[in-house]
């Protein structure tokens, strides 16, 4: 999909286009790989397809496993909603900040990414 979307701009709106795109998935990029970081796992993972949602699980405190919900349709919606939560609240982060990065992620990663939030790892459930 990513690839259509930039071959799409490229094609489209000619380079402006497509360097402001690349530009927004390099800022996104970069925000994952500060969380992951901060989280103690490692950074590069926020560019690896399947194993960043298995570092996601990871930071949140949940199994392993909950990586397979992720990919059925309709359950993947509330379970990324608990994953936001719990994400939010390994953060020492509101509930309400944690609504926020599922609804508005864009916004409130890099604020996690940059902000003074540290990481204490969640208890095992």
């Amino acid at each position: 999909m990513l690839t259509t979307i930039l071959a799409a701009t490229a094609s489209g709106s000619g380079s402006v286009g497509f360097l402001i795109i690349l530009a927004v998935i390099v800022f996104y990029i970069v925000a994952f790989w500060r969380v992951f970081t901060k989280a103690g796992e490692p950074g590069w993972g926020a560019i690896v397809p399947i194993y960043n949602l298995y570092l996601y699980c990871k930071i949140a405190g949940r199994p392993e496993w909950w990586l397979i919900l992720l990919f059925i349709p309709f359950v993947n919606i509330v379970f990324s909603l608990i994953l936001a939560m719990d994400i939010a609240k390994a953060f020492s982060k509101s509930s309400g900040f944690g609504i926020g990065m599922w609804l508005l992620s864009f916004i409130f990663i890099p604020i996690l990414a940059f902000g003074s939030a540290t990481y204490t790892k969640p208890v095992a459930r």
